[in-house]
């Protein structure tokens, strides 16, 4: 199986008001979460997978729990905590891109702390981190707990995610990425983390650091411009995007996360030896399942990651 770290919330979307008054907001709410969102994902795609995640005994936190074991996403690994459960306001701009208001001070995901982290067993093949749990506290240093003891004993992936409403402070989110990726395997960053992190470094000179490192592989995602894939081993090649009527682009990130880790599972290449043994064409197929799947979930509305049937 494979254990995903981080947040769960829910993501509220503004849509107009029938009656077009600017005085009413009319919001649509879904649960979501980056780390969420790879967690459902993955069961979507048929892995074996957990959250570990601080969720509110309140309602909406109830509904998360409800929402996870619907899908299928083990459970077990969840901590209830007296407190409110996160928002994030959505607004969804014309090219489909997302801009996000995080109200989540003191809330259930961010109260993780060292003392709740749990041994795991062999069955654990992976684990999956990022997004704005790596810089708040304390879920952010219980996180890095984890992974500084878990790093090399089994797959790693990191995805940046960089949300600076939550954490608006660049320069602590530059320091914890660069703490955490001496211990990934696996990493994937958008060109927009890269030029928030680096905004005066080239994204390949970044990642050609990265693999300088544990890393054997990294993925940059471009939006509409494709994806490219930086391989230890075989060099750098970008794809382009697929061609398809965009909805919006929410959880588009997350579906190619939980893309990868699903492709890498199904050919039992999900371990750090795994990856040392992909071939440039298996790599090439890699990325090629992880863009066809965040092509697909760009045509719908929200986070809503396909099914893994749907991408036969």
């Amino acid at each position: 199986m494979y254990l995903v770290c981080g947040e769960a919330l829910f993501d509220f979307f503004s849509k107009d008001d029938a009656s077009g008054l600017t005085s009413k907001v009319n919001y649509q709410a879904i649960a979501g979460g980056s780390p969420f969102n790879v967690a459902v994902g993955l069961r979507r795609l048929g892995v074996d997978v957990g959250l570990l995640a601080g969720l509110s005994s309140d309602f909406l936190g109830r509904r998360l729990h409800q929402v996870l074991q619907e899908e299928g996403v083990r459970t077990d690994f969840l901590v209830q905590f007296e407190a409110p459960t996160t928002l994030a306001m959505v607004a969804v701009g014309a090219d489909g891109s997302p801009q996000y208001s995080f109200r989540g001070e003191g809330c259930a995901d961010r109260q993780l702390q060292p003392s709740h982290l749990p041994l795991l067993g062999n069955d654990v093949r992976g684990l999956h981190i990022g997004s704005f749990s790596l810089v708040v506290q304390p879920i952010g240093d219980t996180l890095q707990a984890l992974v500084q003891r878990e790093s090399g004993q089994r797959l790693i992936s990191l995805d940046p995610n960089v949300r600076l409403n939550p954490q608006p402070d660049i320069g602590l989110w530059r320091q914890r990425i660069g703490s955490l990726v001496p211990h990934a395997d696996l990493i994937k960053v958008s060109d927009e983390d890269l030029n928030l992190l680096y905004p005066d470094r080239d994204p390949a000179e970044v990642i050609q650091g990265w693999l300088q490192q544990r890393c054997q592989l990294a993925f940059l995602t471009r939006g509409g411009q494709g994806a490219t894939v930086f391989s230890r081993a075989h060099g750098s090649w970008s794809v382009p995007a697929r061609p398809v009527t965009i909805a919006d682009t929410v959880g588009a990130g997350d579906t190619f996360q939980a893309a990868l880790i699903a492709w890498l599972t199904e050919q039992q290449l999900d371990s750090p030896a795994g990856l040392a043994q992909l071939s440039k064409a298996q790599v090439d197929a890699l990325l090629d399942f992880a863009v066809g799947a965040a092509a697909l979930t760009c045509t719908r509305t929200g986070p809503d990651l396909p099914y893994r049937q749907q991408l036969a």
